[in-house]
């Protein structure tokens, strides 16, 4: 069974938010993700300095564009970031430092580094003034998905009025304490009919359980898997990185800040989330196929 994962950070060693990635690393990578069953992906640029973000993008691109296994293998770029909201538990692993408000002069700076291969931009509804990041975004046929955010009702529907079509890694991307009715996760589980709803189906960022009771809600033609995966992906326990962030795997495999106040990324292969979906999910081939393949490439109509 194939998997098309539209959030992948790095894989086995190589960090694609890194200044140092080499086309060796991502080669490699690339190779690894085939033989686990992965057949594309979105290689997905965190939040940092519109420079760096730009400057990594093109890295990327130039390595893609050299080598037919990472030709074949990265689809595009989802860019996560920078239009996000700064605040604690919300901004999750991003710097709050790099989060800025949506405009469209540093939009255009991202999209013309990707060269024409931006496929999905997470923001948050609410930083971007009159939407108007989100219609540009969408005019263009590229996929627009709130994430690390905290829009009111109202702002979602602006946003989706305006071209939203996604949400990126449900119930993560907000603090841990939550108003008990009216919180991020209601307010998108509401319009779960309406859109694309990725999560991340590793146990670790939502309970099974919980994702169970989500996937009850959210329509079957709607929900997405992916890994969020990062460098220590498939690799031992020890040192890794995503961006600036020094990370610690331990035996556990789950990859923590370094005061484990939150989760960055995960170790998520694809063997081990389609495993998750068939003994934890109780999915059979068909419902797997639907939300590892089928869905996700409906969603950035590739």
């Amino acid at each position: 069974m194939s998997f098309f994962d539209l959030q992948v950070n790095g894989y086995a060693g190589a960090d694609f938010n890194s200044n140092s990635l080499t086309e060796e690393s991502l080669h490699h990578a690339c190779l690894a993700l085939s033989e686990d069953g992965v057949e594309q992906i979105l290689a997905t640029m965190i939040t940092d300095s519109i420079d760096l973000m730009c400057q990594r993008i093109r890295t990327i691109n130039k390595f893609r564009s050299l080598n037919p296994i990472c030709e074949k293998m990265i689809s595009g770029f989802h860019i996560e970031g920078p239009f996000l909201n700064e605040s604690p538990g919300y901004i999750g692993a991003h710097p709050s430092s790099y989060a800025i408000m949506g405009n469209i002069d540093d939009t255009k700076r991202l999209l013309d580094s990707a060269n024409g291969l931006t496929k999905i931009v997470t923001l948050a509804p609410e930083r971007d003034p009159n939407y108007k990041v989100t219609s540009m975004l969408s005019g263009l046929g590229i996929t627009v998905s709130a994430g690390h955010c905290n829009p009111t009702k109202e702002e979602i529907e602006g946003a989706i009025d305006n071209g939203l079509t996604m949400f990126t890694h449900l119930g993560n991307g907000c603090p841990m304490t939550l108003d008990r009715h009216d919180n991020i996760i209601q307010r998108i589980l509401n319009v779960s009919d309406r859109m694309w709803i990725t999560f991340i189906a590793d146990g670790v960022h939502i309970p099974f359980y919980t994702l169970k009771n989500y996937l009850k809600i959210i329509p079957p033609e709607n929900a997405i898997a992916v890994t969020d995966s990062i460098s220590a992906a498939r690799m031992k326990p020890g040192k890794y990185t995503l961006g600036d962030w020094d990370i610690l795997i331990g035996k556990d495999g789950i990859a923590m800040s370094p005061d484990r106040s939150h989760l960055i990324g995960s170790t998520l292969t694809a063997p081990k989330i389609i495993d998750n979906l068939k003994n934890h999910l109780n999915m059979n081939a068909a419902q797997i196929e639907q939300i590892t393949q089928t869905n996700p490439r409906a969603a950035v109509q590739s």
